[in-house]
């Protein structure tokens, strides 16, 4: 199914919450009236039962405590039935209202270039681990009170290609430093890929564990396609394999006279864009036009693939900060070629014109970000001369974010393999709904969560779950009063208590119409009662509705 768009059946969910609102006072029957008044309002007016939603992950949550807020836990989480008491339960309902996470959050490049013969391409950006979350603190600190050592309780790890996850004689190690905002954070600079590996794609392997040997777990990154060298070629949107999309992310970096040593990857520090050479950032690429406002803090999408010449934004998916638009141009020999359309390619060198500007470009001064006046071509009008801090190469990115949490119970086994959920789908109807569950690393030891409420869940494959939708009433015993949405988050839980967050929700929806040519209300009675229960069956007997949302 495509994301926000209706879905192909129209399921009807288990006892769904058509009913009224609950009397605020003078009892059942003092409610009545009311009742009537907004079953006359709600009347024709259907809404989808259920949808299936995005929360906010830890990158969202980092971009909020950078604008001065907090990261909370999910506000939309609905408390279920308080009066069924179970330890279990209760212990996922204190997780999802003071969450103690620990968030693995993996950024790596789309495409890697192979290296020849004794070459060593570096991966360029460099793959980089962020670890966020107040669950590392915690640990750590449990781990210093049982060893007075301080040194028992450091985060050490190991990265490599998948090829050589066995031995970390041939994995890099990482080195783990603080952050100013409780982040800690590591890259490995010296992965690459030889000419002997025939794979078209792999993925990295990481590896974590505490200095005094006990292992946190084992982490994948997405697929990375390899490449032999950037395509000199017109690219063709008949191939769009290595073409970019709006909306994607992308990293941009500079290499002055094709040194290593002088690679600059642009990156925000304290809200302001620099060119940093330890830390790089992924920034959202997303074709705009000239009537989109420079001022505004949030920018439509616009589908597509970018193309030279296309109007764009790059907004910094950490932070939420934005350039000014820009013109996106062409790179050949410190020139830019103004009059190509062709779609941009992987590892193409490029160049931003300010939108509006006389031929400024941005470009890098050491660390800081400037602008760059161009001079016209003496020899060709559609080309204009550049220096060399003014052409960026691009590069798609990935971002895998994994986040547990040990609450529950004190856990030593390894977190891995530790699920990754991708997408949700709903299906079935009458009684009973399913929803299939889709991702990577999924094993038999896992039950699906909504909110506190255990699915019956069925495992499929590694790459698909099945479970129940619960019914409406396990979130509250006023179901059938219930006339506003109650949204939950998707949870996994592994038989020894370990949870693993996700950013993906359920929303259940109360339909607000009644059957065609069923009388509103009936003729009014003495009998109260009587009247209450009519209006229930009316709102009971609805059938409900399915769209996605992204």
């Amino acid at each position: 199914m495509e994301p926000g768009k209706p879905g192909r059946s129209s399921p009807r969910l288990p006892r769904g919450l058509g009913g009224l609102p609950q009397p605020l006072g003078g009892g059942w029957r003092g409610g009545v009236h009311a009742a009537l008044n907004a079953a006359l309002l709600s009347a024709g007016v259907p809404e989808p039962l259920t949808h299936l939603g995005r929360l906010e992950g830890a990158e969202g949550q980092l971009r909020s405590q950078e604008a001065g807020g907090q990261a909370a836990a999910p506000s939309c989480w609905f408390r279920s039935n308080p009066e069924q008491v179970d330890p279990l339960r209760d212990g996922v309902c204190r997780y999802l209202q003071l969450p103690c996470e620990w968030t693995v959050l993996m950024l790596h490049a789309k495409v890697a270039q192979k290296s020849y013969g004794n070459e060593k391409r570096f991966f360029c950006p460099p793959p980089c681990v962020y670890l966020i979350g107040p669950g590392w603190k915690l640990k750590q600190e449990e781990l210093k009170a049982k060893d007075l050592a301080a040194s028992s309780s450091r985060v050490c790890g190991y990265m490599g290609l998948d090829s050589m996850a066995n031995s970390h004689a041939e994995m890099q190690k990482l080195n783990f430093e603080k952050q100013p905002d409780s982040k800690e954070f590591g890259c490995a600079k010296t992965l690459y890929i030889s000419d002997s590996d025939k794979r078209k794609h792999f993925r990295l392997v990481l590896k974590l564990f505490f200095s005094n040997g006990q292992e946190i777990g084992t982490f994948h990154s997405k697929l990375i396609k390899v490449i032999s060298k950037p395509s000199q070629k017109k690219q063709s949107l008949k191939n769009t394999e290595l073409c970019i999309s709006s909306g994607s992310k992308v990293s941009l970096f500079n290499r002055l006279r094709s040194q290593t040593v002088s690679t600059r990857y642009l990156s925000v520090e304290g809200g302001a864009f620099t060119a940093s050479a330890r830390q790089w950032a992924a920034f959202t690429l997303r074709l705009a036009d000239e009537y989109c406002s420079q001022s505004r803090s949030e920018f439509p999408l616009r589908e597509g693939y970018i193309r030279y010449g296309s109007i764009v934004r790059l907004i910094c998916t950490a932070t939420g900060v934005a350039l000014p638009l820009l013109i996106i141009r062409k790179v050949a020999k410190q020139s830019v070629l103004m009059d190509v359309d062709e779609p941009i390619s992987q590892l193409h060198k490029c160049a931003f014109q300010l939108y509006g500007s006389d031929g400024k470009y941005l470009c890098l001064s050491t660390e800081k970000v400037i602008q760059f006046q161009a001079s016209p071509c003496p020899r060709e009008a559609n080309r204009e001369l550049l220096n060399d801090s003014s052409c960026w190469t691009i590069i798609g990115t990935e971002t895998v974010e994994y986040t547990f949490s040990d609450g529950l119970r004190s856990i030593r086994d390894p977190v891995s393999p530790a699920p990754l959920i991708t997408a949700l789908e709903l299906t079935g109807g009458g009684d009973v709904a399913i929803l299939e569950v889709q991702g990577e690393y999924f094993h038999e030891n896992l039950k699906v969560w909504f909110g506190d409420v255990e699915a019956e869940t069925m495992y499929r494959s590694p790459k698909s779950l099945e479970c129940v939708v619960p019914d409406v009433s396990a979130f509250s015993r006023d179901w059938r009063w219930l006339r506003y949405p109650i949204t939950v988050p998707l949870l996994l839980l592994r038989n020894d208590g370990l949870i693993y967050s996700s950013t993906f929700s359920f929303t259940y929806t109360p339909e607000q119409n009644f059957f065609p040519g069923q009388p509103v209300l009936q003729e009014m009675t003495q009998d109260s009662g009587s009247l209450l229960d009519t209006i229930h069956q009316e709102f009971t007997r609805t059938n409900f509705h399915l769209f996605m949302q992204s």
